[in-house]
């Protein structure tokens, strides 16, 4: 008998437990924003990175030297959310943000219920 498989919470949370402590406090608020906004969506370990998924990807997550970045991989969102979004560094699909400037949480939240709306429908066509 083999011994179990760790979950995919597991693997978030030993994820975050490598994060380096500034950056861990960020990406835990982050991870309970998307929770809150999104109680459905799953959490898994994808690109070594925590993620949610709700019908495909919704977004990713993780610490990097200097930063944290919340992956949204979506075009919508950076069209929808410019202005917002203008303070921070952005690149095709990420935001970065650091625990001095955290992207705020209702943008986060708006985000994700945006990539929520776009991924079911996707998913319905």
């Amino acid at each position: 008998m083999s011994p179990p498989r760790p979950s995919a919470l597991d693997a978030v949370d030993e994820y975050l437990a490598d994060v380096p402590p500034r950056f861990r406090s960020a990406l835990q608020r982050v991870r309970r924003i998307v929770r809150a906004a999104a109680p459905q969506a799953s959490e898994v370990i994808s690109y070594r990175m925590p993620a949610f998924r709700l019908h495909g990807n919704l977004v990713y997550y993780g610490a990097f030297k200097d930063h944290c970045s919340l992956f949204v991989g979506s075009a919508g969102v950076r069209r929808k959310f410019a202005a917002e979004l203008k303070p921070y560094e952005t690149g095709k699909g990420t935001l970065q943000f650091t625990p001095e400037n955290p992207l705020p949480t209702d943008l986060i939240s708006r985000i994700v219920k945006f990539r929520v709306a776009e991924n079911e429908k996707r998913s319905k066509r």
